[in-house]
């Protein structure tokens, strides 16, 4: 196993610190404890800790006091074990590592399980080397998932890299892998493709976790053998009725509520009004910006979230910590405040309206009210990973035109639908009007033009499309390289000279999101790091990130996160339409259709 390190070796300090033989480096006194194995609320409770580990947990800690030992008065306020997002990508952040650390470890996370798919789809399985080597130098447990599915849907898109069985059985040995990244490729699953029972296999012999994304409504038989397939959690799921199916075919059912997935909601009813056991519940965030990250929160927001959605206070710390601890085999080490765990623990007044107030990690204290107190290891970016952007020639607005048949004053076309605050599109069928033999955006219909830009091998393919529901009334585009899975690049506008000018800002910057309006950018996030992350501060990037979201406002879109929803569009494993390098997907039977009929 590859978390050898990460065990406990000699439990006999802790021994001797909880019978009072032995001095602790850190007591905290009289605190509530949120109890989240026996669901309790104790009160005059005091923590041990030696080293980083918690010796002892009870209504007196003076026998372990010495005269260099550290004492924290709680003062009544909650002892909250450290919060773990349970499902996430850090590269959804625009951050690197140690900046999401950064942005997120003082609001209570103290634990993060990620996969790094987006940088693997970009470089493969050195950029999540590259990935795990700077988790290893976090103050807070970071745990990767080798990626699955890259590129996310074999045949339909051209990716930046791919990663095989053998990569898989070669990384789930790495030091600090805990599992395999989740299975976006569902249809491969439940018709046993090879390659995808190759990489659970091989997770399973290593005995690691397997993720799941399974992102359709169906749930007859694909869905059955998609389970039997080995997935052992789902993050997908949106209404009561799929967290049910996922909790009673033994897979986890996680909740997310992210920057634009905001799933906690319908999926908590599960919960609330059909009574299902709570302990099979996670929440994650799967992909928050920087933005939310900043200004709103991490998991210290879902379980706000989760409470104002009628979660008990307890079941929703639970499903932040102990639930995700058991999940990942890890629960011997974190997720709850007991003797022999990790000392992660976070102290806040209210649970109701979570906000850290001291944040305590690995038996350290990283952050009072917001603000470190301890220096993050510096991260440095290898030259490779800044030069991923890659086009033949600059784009001039022609390339963009999409033309139609000859000879007709309207035309059928396939649009991509988007629905606010759900990964879901839906596949729309519009009759646009022929202007000068081509289809143009339409601020009536509220259609705009999309295309989708091969930025890996230089291939210059431009495969064009049609959005609804962005909601633009200026002449506009925005472009970003952050396009899930894949990462072409993806832009969005009304206007074709105003395309192809933010498509050629971007090459030339080496990758970000723009807005540019009437010719003039007011919008501007650069990420060198593969075209999807900044190795800058989260506060920085936090700030770039908002003025795209302003441009995307000033531009006529109100819906809540259009940037992440237009990050999506070239996702093609969430039904219903998305957009590739090599066509328009139609994701509910896997084939290619025509953006014209």
């Amino acid at each position: 196993m590859s978390l050898d390190h990460f065990i406990l070796k000699d439990a006999r300090p802790l021994v001797d610190c909880a019978v009072g033989r032995k001095p602790a480096d850190m007591v905290i006194r009289k605190g509530i404890w949120v109890c989240v194995q026996s669901g309790e609320f104790i009160p005059d409770t005091d923590i041990a800790v030696v080293g980083d580990r918690i010796a002892y947990v009870g209504p007196d800690a003076s026998h372990t006091v010495g005269p260099h030992t550290q004492v924290i008065e709680a003062n009544g306020r909650y002892l909250v074990p450290g919060l773990l997002d349970g499902h996430m990508h850090v590269e959804s952040g625009n951050l690197t590592v140690t900046e999401f650390v950064r942005a997120v470890a003082p609001r209570g996370t103290t634990g993060m399980f990620i996969d790094p798919h987006e940088i693997a789809n970009v470089f493969g399985l050195k950029g999540v080397r590259l990935m795990v080597d700077e988790a290893a130098q976090q103050p807070v447990h970071v745990f990767t998932q080798v990626p699955s599915c890259v590129p996310s849907a074999p045949g339909m898109e051209t990716p930046g890299a791919a990663i095989t069985p053998e990569d898989v059985e070669t990384a789930v040995q790495w030091p600090g892998i805990i599992g395999l990244g989740e299975v976006m490729n569902f249809p491969g699953v439940f018709n046993s493709d090879e390659k995808m029972h190759a990489e659970m296999s091989a997770a399973r012999a290593a005995g690691k976790v397997i993720g799941g994304h399974y992102p359709t409504p169906d749930l007859g038989l694909a869905f059955h053998g998609y389970a039997a397939g080995g997935p052992s959690d789902d993050h997908e799921g949106t209404r009561k009725e799929d967290a049910a199916a996922r909790v009673r075919q033994g897979m986890k059912s996680m909740m997310r509520y992210g920057s634009a997935w905001h799933d906690v909601a319908e999926q908590s009813k599960a919960v609330t009004e059909m009574g299902l056991d709570p302990r099979n519940f996670i929440l994650c965030t799967d992909d928050a910006h920087a933005a939310t990250l900043a200004y709103e929160g991490h998991m210290d927001r879902a379980v706000r979230h989760a409470i104002a959605n009628g979660i008990p206070a307890m079941t929703a710390v639970q499903m932040a910590t102990i639930n995700t601890a058991e999940h990942f085999g890890v629960s011997r080490e974190m997720g709850m405040i007991a003797p022999g765990r990790y000392a992660d623990v976070v102290l806040t007044r209210d649970l109701v309206n979570f906000q850290a107030e001291v944040v305590i990690a690995q038996g350290r204290v990283l952050a009072e009210h917001g603000q470190w107190v301890v220096e993050l290891p510096p991260s440095c970016v290898p030259d490779w990973a800044l030069h991923s952007v890659h086009l033949p020639r600059k784009l001039n607005a022609a390339d963009f035109r999409l033309t139609s048949p000859t000879g007709r004053a309207c035309v059928t076309a396939n649009v991509i639908g988007i629905i606010e605050n759900q990964a879901p599109t839906r596949h729309l069928r519009l009759e646009l009007p022929v202007q000068d033999g081509e289809v143009r955006a339409s601020f009536e219909k509220d259609v705009a033009k999309l295309a989708l830009v091969e930025r890996h091998h230089g291939s210059g393919r431009v495969q064009l499309g049609l959005v609804h529901g962005l909601g633009f009334d200026q002449k506009c585009a925005v472009a970003t390289t952050m396009a899930h899975d894949s990462h072409h690049l993806i832009v969005v506008g009304s206007d074709d000279e105003c395309i192809a000018a933010a498509v050629n800002a971007l090459a030339e910057w080496g990758g970000g999101q723009v807005v540019v309006r009437n010719g003039e950018v007011i919008g501007k996030l650069l990420l060198p790091v593969g075209g999807i992350m900044s190795s800058e501060p989260a506060g920085q990037v936090a700030a770039a990130a908002a003025t795209v979201l302003e441009g995307y406002r000033a531009c006529g879109c109100t819906l809540n996160n259009p940037n992440m929803q237009v990050s999506l569009l070239g996702l093609v494993v969430i039904p219903e339409l998305r957009i590739s390098d090599l066509g328009l997907v139609d994701v509910t039977q896997f084939g290619f259709v025509p953006v014209l009929e």
